[in-house]
């Protein structure tokens, strides 16, 4: 049983030192001790292959700046702008390891919308993924068209919830909003990221009640799981949950170490790290 990783982040050079160069960026990774790299595809399969890991989704992250700014002064309001073209290099070297999130940017408006399709039927990405809090609240319109699309494309949208560790309005990714979009959007699959922490309890509310909303648990290591969170995954919610690393926010080898430390029964275990992702995703292996 080969896990599948929902969230891992192998940006280009160019990209991680535009990430790198933020000074709120630069203040977080001081204080979470985060070190932040531009692997080659190679390299990312060893990364895979060292912790066991069949597949990983890789992101084209689009992250805002919701305070407009740059260092110096000048007006930016990108923080991270990675294109699924970045991606491309490692899904056409290794088709079977890798899969495709496109990075939603909503102040593109319809000519995202556009690349976003061109993403999924023209280079077969899998899913759409959004950094919420550095654009607008999750319920907010200017989503809405992206929401559509992904309906209509029927592939999920993967969206950090809960803390942010940069200066972002962390009320605008409340688990609690992404009920407003899945009763606007009951064909759309939504998957809450990074366990919503610190509002675990919300976001299990919510997939609990939501047929079509799951929770992906990467960026927290294991050892800090929610109690709840930890019996959802065993009993009751034992189809609603996915595992992720965020890559390298953290480390695949010590997260998987730390899953086998949960006292998960088999099932439930297998789910979380494999069979959740496949069905959700509708994956062809």
């Amino acid at each position: 049983m080969r896990p599948i990783d929902v969230w891992f982040n192998a940006w280009p050079k160019e990209q991680v030192d535009r990430l790198l160069s933020h000074p709120e960026i630069a203040y977080v990774l001081e204080v979470e001790k985060l070190d932040f790299r531009a692997p080659t595809p190679d390299e990312a399969v060893a990364i895979l292959d060292e912790a066991g890991v069949e597949i990983a989704f890789l992101t084209s992250l689009k992250q805002g700046c919701h305070r407009r700014m740059r260092p110096g002064g000048s007006q930016d309001r990108m923080v991270l702008d990675v294109s699924y073209r970045d991606l491309l290099p490692f899904l056409e070297k290794y088709p079977k390891r890798f899969r495709g999130l496109y990075g939603i940017n909503p102040w593109l408006m319809m000519d995202g919308v556009r690349e976003l399709e061109a993403a999924v039927k023209e280079y077969g990405f899998v899913g759409a993924v959004t950094h919420v809090a550095g654009f607008a609240p999750f319920n907010d319109k200017i989503w809405y068209p992206f929401y559509a699309k992904c309906a209509e494309l029927d592939i999920p949208v993967i969206t950090q919830a809960g803390h942010f560790g940069e200066f972002m309005p962390e009320g605008w990714a409340h688990p609690l909003l992404l009920d407003d979009v899945a009763l606007d959007f009951p064909e759309l699959k939504i998957i809450g990221g990074h366990t919503a922490w610190p509002w675990t309890d919300q976001m299990i509310a919510v997939a609990l009640k939501d047929p079509n909303v799951y929770i992906s648990v990467e960026a927290h290591l294991p050892k800090y799981f929610e109690p709840s969170l930890v019996r959802y995954i065993n009993s009751r919610g034992q189809d609603k949950v996915l595992w992720g690393s965020d890559w390298p926010v953290t480390d695949l080898k010590r997260n998987l170490a730390q899953v086998e430390q949960l006292g998960l029964r088999d099932e439930p275990k297998r789910k979380l790290l494999r069979e959740n992702t496949i069905r959700v995703f509708k994956l062809e292996l």
